[in-house]
């Protein structure tokens, strides 16, 4: 049985948990498709430690970690309310398709309304067509505020 639960990075499990589901998405095709690098292995867990903004989701297989979720707090100003911007989702090769990602998608929303937060974001690859028909199901959709302007695009530029 697959159980979700929040994370808790003082219980060494589940820092331990992040780092292994880190690594496995950082080498799955729809992430970096590359080693996390030992730099952010040692420190990803100390500085979420330190976000007050940071919300995650564990899945478990008994004590075997199967997927994660995590997001950050951010602010909608159109809504002056807080939103979660969903940053990762990953589910190990051996436990797709078991409905997991809707699920860890399930408690984050919960603890977002928790939180007082008016929506959800997220980003997702273009190629990644299974992930955008699992969202699209979960109730996400492209962001736009008036048909006329279009759909909001998602930029960066990194400054590391």
């Amino acid at each position: 049985m697959i159980e979700i639960v929040e994370v808790n990075l003082a219980l060494s499990a589940h820092a331990e948990a992040v780092l292994a589901m880190m690594s496995g998405y950082s080498l799955d095709a729809m992430g970096a498709g590359k080693p996390l690098p030992d730099v952010v292995k040692a420190e990803l867990v100390p500085r979420l430690r330190e976000r007050s903004d940071y919300l995650g989701v564990l899945a478990f297989e008994g004590e075997e970690p199967a997927g994660l979720a995590h997001g950050f707090e951010g602010f909608s100003t159109f809504m002056a309310r807080p939103l979660l911007n969903v940053h990762d989702v990953f589910v190990t090769p051996a436990h797709r398709g078991q409905g997991l990602a809707p699920r860890m998608l399930t408690r984050l929303e919960e603890l977002a309304r928790e939180r007082g937060c008016g929506k959800l974001t997220l980003e997702v690859l273009e190629s990644n067509v299974p992930a955008q028909a699992a969202y699209r199901k979960f109730g996400f959709e492209a962001y736009m505020l008036d048909p006329k302007t279009g759909r909001a695009l998602f930029w960066e530029k990194k400054l590391v």
